[in-house]
């Protein structure tokens, strides 16, 4: 797999007097996490060959805050937001993609009312319409076939409401989407909300990401689809506890198309 990708930063694009298409905000799992900078590669290598004017922010970029916030230090959360703010508004940035929804939600809806108004979209929404365009093309290739269960992520289902852009990605590989008891607007958070992906579990009998786990499993999947780098690696957590590693794959939609495009 070539790993020559083209990734322009703001202040780049800037010095040429460009204003690209979209910015891409990576996060802080996209850019640190070993496991989800394989999903920031992937979606990038589509971008490259959708042939989309994009740019990352770099070093600029900064923690949206959804942490903090969540775990209730509002504080510490206005401040890093109002750092974004001035970045953002800086380069007078329009539209933002990110493959993480809590960073989604927290440019959608907690950056307005701080100064941040901007477009913002979840890579599976733009993946999607990068395909209805005709933009991006892809066969189903290796996934032809494939049992696929989808695990919605709580900030992009519940949260915002989007369930169908990742549903109608997995239909395009031609593979058999088979879903979960529990999903869509009834489905289960992967355990790793509201800052807990920080922190130990909870007193309990059971840690909930082995309690999602099982829900996936009982829909016998070959691959586990995820949109969201925590989900991704509270489900990889859940298929080791299991057991499962040689029989069943966790991935993130990005990976599946590029894989499918064999990018």
């Amino acid at each position: 797999m070539s790993e020559n990708l083209i990734v322009p930063t703001m202040a780049e694009m800037l010095a040429q007097g460009k204003q690209p298409e979209v910015l891409f905000w990576v996060g802080c799992a996209g850019s640190f996490d070993d496991r989800a900078k394989k999903i920031t590669k992937a979606f990038v290598r589509i971008l490259n060959r959708a042939n989309v004017p994009f740019a990352v922010l770099g070093t600029e970029e900064s923690c949206t805050g959804d942490p903090a916030k969540r775990a209730g230090n509002e504080f510490l959360f206005q401040m890093q937001a109002m750092m974004n703010i001035e970045v953002l508004n800086a380069y007078e940035a329009k539209k933002i993609v990110t493959a993480c929804p809590h960073c989604f939600n927290t440019l959608k809806n907690e950056y307005p009312e701080l100064g941040g108004q901007y477009e913002v979209v979840h890579h599976t929404e733009f993946l999607k319409s990068l395909l209805d365009d005709g933009r991006l093309t892809i066969e189903g290739g290796q996934f032809k076939g494939k049992r696929i269960t989808f695990h919605d992520p709580c900030y992009l289902g519940r949260a915002n409401k989007i369930y169908e852009a990742p549903r109608d990605l997995i239909a395009k590989l031609d593979s058999e989407l088979v879903e979960m008891k529990r999903s869509r607007a009834n489905g289960l958070c992967c355990g790793a909300g509201g800052a807990q992906m920080f922190k130990d579990a909870e007193p309990g009998n059971k840690e909930v990401n082995v309690l999602r786990t099982e829900d996936a499993l009982e829909t016998t999947p070959e691959i586990i689809a995820t949109g969201c780098p925590f989900c991704n690696t509270m489900m990889t957590d859940g298929i080791k506890n299991k057991e499962k590693e040689g029989e069943v794959k966790v991935m993130d939609i990005a990976e599946l198309i590029a894989n499918a495009q064999d990018l």
